[in-house]
């Protein structure tokens, strides 16, 4: 697993031993900057919840993100982020959480303050749209935001939210993910006119 590009392009991360983590492969996160990046350049604040490793925020960090909070609930993963920021010299553009994702998302409530909200929760996880449904509700994105959701191609998720509208869905063998972007008073999910 290393970064693929930008200023610590080729750093390589350390993961936890085991199975408690399932980074994303690098041919999905290489699709999914390829199509980020086509929305134009990284910038902005990100917040990366379910970080295992983080190496999905050090990517957006290394392609030009301002910020990033990385939300992890185990101390040995979330040791395994700071020490990948170190090595990666981007320690001074992130902060980590430890703490289960739910609590950060009502502690962080109406801030309103990520231009990028990158979920990639374990694949088997039954909480995924009410997780979704908790970022909106509780208005931590703002309007052009972008909300990507890894996830199983067993895991179908709306097209639309209230407050979010789908406008990527890729599939790579096993793996999937969606982008939504935020929209401002929306009542179905579709943008206000």
């Amino acid at each position: 697993m290393r970064v693929i590009t930008g200023r610590a392009k080729g750093h390589k991360l350390k993961a936890p031993k085991g199975l408690g983590t399932r980074p994303m492969l690098d041919r999905v996160k290489e699709s999914l900057f390829s199509v980020l990046e086509g929305y134009g350049p990284i910038r902005g604040r990100v917040l990366d919840l379910y970080a295992g490793t983080g190496a999905l925020g050090i990517e957006f960090l290394s392609r030009g993100a301002e910020h990033a909070d990385f939300v992890e609930q185990q101390p040995h993963v979330c040791a395994i982020i700071r020490d990948n920021l170190a090595h990666t010299r981007l320690a001074a553009y992130g902060r980590v959480h430890q703490m289960p994702v739910d609590r950060f998302l009502h502690h962080q409530r109406g801030t309103g303050s990520y231009d990028y909200i990158m979920m990639d929760p374990p694949y088997a996880d039954p909480e995924i749209e009410q997780t979704i449904m908790t970022i909106l509700e509780n208005g931590l994105g703002h309007p052009g935001s972008l909300l990507i959701v890894g996830h199983s191609p067993r895991v179908n998720l709306a097209d639309a939210y209230p407050g979010a509208v789908r406008i990527k869905y890729r599939r790579l063998g096993d793996s999937c993910f969606s982008i939504y972007r935020l929209a401002a008073d929306t009542a179905d999910g579709e943008p206000a006119a």
